[in-house]
């Protein structure tokens, strides 16, 4: 056959056309004509960006079946980095299926840590369902990350916040004055107020589960004891006490787990070392390879309640009790640990980016790189500092 004569029509000024009048169409609120438009592009051109805008025009016109459709579509094309996750989770939260509206804001968060509208999502929605610790943390970094910290919005959460705070720390001074007079029940009144207050307080939560082990109040306990956890993974008083509490409590595999966990922090301490190696092999005893399967459960459950920080540890824990389980488990835990962690992962990724271009003596672009570290660092963290000091003016 001759070709000779064929050609392929080029139908790029066409289309960048058609999608700077969609836009316009979009932004002036005429979203039936930018759909109009945008679909009519639909059998030349094929990304994930056309698809997403597909849905933001049935999103604005309340067709929230097909919106959802179209912003699935997007995520099958481009996953990393989609703002549809964002619409999917408030039109969940519109129908009132608030856990996979999380569950959609979270995925948004673990690639978009400092966007100031999710972190409110998930800390207003957490808090509706009074679950303060996961509501807390995201309230943080609200405060953290708002761009406009004038409004009277900000101002308003933010002196909220505080008087938390306050009553936080206040509480924690009367339970520490009992604890010095020894009136324990006391003690345990007031941290059970400061931990209503201060969640995510390390120390109050360590000292709480403490005195609730030492009552014998084991199930009280571990719940003040998992969340130190949750927020120092490589606090050896937490991780003892919890392999403890877990033992009194008769969850051996939990137990074993713990110590496994300890292992690494005391490998430097031959006595303590060789004292839990002797227990994990006493523990050993008491189940096999298909004790992690109780574990699973536990895990599968928190995640479906968006207790994301207690899944991880569950499923860590079918691991670790059977390393068989690794293949099985390790995306779910990687994406966990993206859910929790975000902030790790990317400014992981700007030092190394960043590091390259400021070798390369191209300054202005490796400025954007640390700058964004400094954004999502603590200030008075190592990452902080030696981005700062990387800084050049140019």
């Amino acid at each position: 056959m001759d070709n000779s004569g064929y050609f392929v029509q080029d139908n790029t000024d066409i289309e960048d056309k058609k999608l700077e009048a969609a836009k316009k169409l979009y932004q002036s609120g005429n979203y039936n004509g930018a759909l109009k438009l945008y679909l009519d592009m639909i059998n030349t051109s094929y990304s994930y960006k056309l698809y997403y805008e597909i849905g933001r025009c049935y999103y604005k016109l309340n067709d929230l079946d097909n919106a959802i459709s179209f912003f699935n579509r997007s995520i099958d094309l481009e996953t990393y980095k989609n703002p549809s996750f964002i619409f999917l989770g408030t039109i969940y939260h519109k129908q009132q299926e608030t856990e996979k509206a999380i569950e959609h804001w979270m995925i948004a968060h673990s690639h978009r840590p400092d966007d100031e509208s999710i972190s409110l999502n998930l800390a207003t929605t957490y808090f509706a369902r009074d679950m303060r610790f996961q509501s807390f943390l995201f309230y943080e970094k609200y405060l953290k990350y708002a761009k406009d910290k004038t409004s009277a919005y900000y101002a308003d959460i933010k002196k909220t916040m505080d008087e938390f705070i306050k009553i936080g720390n206040d509480f924690y001074q009367k339970a520490i004055t009992a604890i010095n007079v020894k009136d324990i029940d006391t003690a345990i009144q007031c941290l059970e107020y400061s931990a209503k207050n201060l969640p995510n307080n390390f120390d109050i939560n360590l000292k709480l589960g403490k005195l609730c082990y030492e009552k014998k109040e084991y199930m009280k306990a571990l719940v003040y004891l998992k969340q130190a956890y949750c927020l120092d993974k490589r606090s050896l008083d937490t991780l003892e006490l919890l392999s403890s509490t877990l033992i009194n409590i008769g969850d051996f595999t939990g137990a074993y787990c713990c110590l496994k966990r300890i292992m690494p922090l005391v490998i430097n301490n031959q006595k303590e070392y060789l004292g839990v190696i002797q227990t994990i092999k006493q523990l050993e005893n008491s189940f096999d390879n298909l004790s992690f399967e109780g574990h699973e459960i536990w895990a599968n459950e928190y995640y479906a309640q968006n207790n994301y920080h207690y899944a991880l540890f569950e499923y860590e824990n079918c691991t670790i009790i059977n390393n068989s389980t690794l293949q099985k488990f390790d995306s779910r835990i990687q994406n966990l640990r993206l859910f929790l962690n975000p902030e790790e992962r990317i400014i992981k990724t700007c030092f190394e980016k960043g590091a390259t271009l400021f070798s390369a003596g191209n300054y202005k672009q490796s400025n954007k790189y640390f700058s964004k570290i400094m954004t999502l660092a603590g200030e008075n963290s190592y990452e902080y500092r030696l981005a700062k000091s990387r800084v050049v003016n140019v």
